[in-house]
C-alpha cells in the first residue's frame, strides 16, 4: 500500500529502543493490544515498506523474530541509528533509494499516513521528508534518500547528535499539517510514550476505544 511508487521502492527500518531513563525499562518491550510495542511498530511497516528490519545494539533483541541490524555506533542516540540504516541499504545490492525510518514508541500512527508519507518521498526531490507538528520536526517518523547517509555521517563524526541539527545539512522537504491532519482527528499520530504514565495513558486510550 503505497502512493506513487511500490513497497519495494521504500526500505522499511525501526529504531529499538534506547536508554529508555525516564521509562525505567525498555519501553519496546511493553505489550500494547497484547503485542510488544516493538513488533507493534515493525508490523505498521509492513505493506508500506520492503524488507523491515529493526536496528538496535547488538544482540538486544536476539529472541525476537525479527530481522535485526547491529547499530554501529550503540549509546550515541538514534542519529547513530539512522545512518546505520541507510549505510546498511546502501550496501545491499539493489537497495532502495528510499528508506522509511521510525521509533518504537508511537502507539498512535496510522499506517494511511505513512503509505502517505512514503509517496511524498518517493516524488519528491529532498533527500528526507520529514512531517512537523506543533512540537517542531518529527525526524523519527520521516523518509531518508539511502545516498544521504555520507552527508550524515561527517556532521555525526563531527560532534552533532541532534538529528534535526543534522537534517540542516540536507536538502529537506517539510510536511506540515495540512498534509497529516486528515490522519489525525484525534490529535495523536506523533505522541510519543517515553513514561510509565503515557503507558498507562495509552492503555486507557485503547481499552477506551478512542484511540
Amino acid at each position: 500500500m503505497t502512493i506513487g511508487g511500490t513497497p519495494a521502492s521504500v526500505a522499511g527500518y525501526v529504531l529499538g529502543g534506547g536508554g529508555s531513563t525516564r521509562f525505567g525499562r525498555d519501553k519496546a518491550l511493553v505489550q500494547i493490544d497484547g503485542k510488544l510495542m516493538l513488533m507493534r511498530m515493525r508490523e505498521l511497516l509492513d505493506g508500506v515498506t520492503h524488507g523491515v528490519r529493526v536496528v538496535a545494539a547488538t544482540g538486544k533483541y536476539a529472541n525476537l523474530e525479527t530481522d535485526l541490524v547491529s547499530d554501529r555506533w550503540p549509546g550515541e542516540g538514534p542519529l547513530g541509528g539512522i545512518i546505520t540504516a541507510l549505510l546498511t541499504t546502501a550496501e545491499t545490492s539493489g537497495g532502495p533509494e528510499w528508506n522509511l525510518i521510525i521509533g518504537c514508541d508511537m502507539p498512535f500512527l496510522r499506517r494511511e499516513w505513512l503509505a502517505y508519507l512514503v509517496g511524498r518521498a518517493l516524488a519528491s526531490p529532498a533527500e528526507v521528508v520529514a512531517p512537523k507538528s506543533e512540537h517542531g520536526l518529527e525526524p523519527l517518523c520521516a523518509c531518508w534518500r539511502t545516498n544521504a547517509a555520507g552527508k550524515l555521517q561527517l556532521v555525526f563524526e563531527g560532534g552533532v547528535r541532534k538529528i534535526t541539527e543534522a537534517m540542516k545539512h540536507l536538502k529537506m522537504e517539510v510536511l506540515d499539517e495540512t498534509h497529516w491532519k486528515r490522519f489525525d482527528s484525534a490529535g495523536r499520530l506523533f505522541w510519543n510514550m517515553n513514561t510509565p504514565a503515557d503507558y498507562d495513558e495509552v492503555k486507557r486510550i485503547l481499552e477506551a476505544g478512542s484511540a
